[in-house]
């Protein structure tokens, strides 16, 4: 039954970010486990990491013509053919991370390619885990008539123990994985629900 269940499904092309260019990110780790959970039990849902770290600090003197540098007009796309968007995002000074802040002001430039779109956040770090982010992403993202799923939030304390991941910054709390899919089975709901396919 749920094969029956899963194949009626459309699958759906998640874009995903990390908002940290460190290899070795707690955040990126997070997008890993993203990945790995939904190949392995979520066959409807394709994660495609997006990499954030070519693209230059927004200036608006490189438009020309009403075009963008190509590494810019690459990343455009890749987010306008996505159905959503999985943002993982690291808290810098209780605000989202200046990589992500750039890539979010680079596709919302005309024309603004995060509209209508479900998105998803996911965090970690100390303290909050990254929730005083997540809550200036949200704000952000009203603005550019993004549509985040409310429920359920993901916040982790990367610090608190036991240890949530091993040396190279992969995800090894299984209660973690358990509640990044809940997520990822929220946004997948909320996607199709936006798109008409549900």
């Amino acid at each position: 039954m749920e094969a029956a269940a899963a194949a009626a499904k459309p699958v759906i092309n998640v874009a995903a970010i990390c908002g940290s260019l460190r290899k070795a990110s707690y955040n990126r780790g997070l997008l890993r486990a993203a990945m790995k959970i939904s190949s392995e039990s979520i066959q409807t849902m394709k994660i495609n990491p997006i990499d954030i770290s070519p693209l230059p600090m927004i200036n608006t003197d490189l438009e020309v013509d009403g075009t963008y540098p190509p590494v810019v007009e690459a990343f455009r796309q890749k987010i306008l053919e996505a159905d959503c968007v999985l943002f993982a995002s690291p808290e810098y000074n209780f605000s989202v991370a200046p990589p992500l802040k750039n890539a979010i002001d680079w596709a919302s430039r005309p024309p603004n390619v995060w509209a209508d779109k479900a998105a998803a956040i996911i965090s970690t770090g100390g303290g909050f885990g990254g929730g005083r982010a997540q809550y200036h992403l949200r704000q952000i993202g009203v603005y550019l008539d993004l549509h985040f799923i409310n429920k359920p939030e993901f916040f982790l304390n990367a610090f608190q123990p036991p240890a949530k991941f091993d040396s190279e910054g992969n995800l090894i709390d299984a209660d973690a994985e358990k509640k990044i899919k809940e997520v990822l089975l929220a946004l997948q709901a909320f996607t199709l629900r936006l798109k008409g396919k549900c």
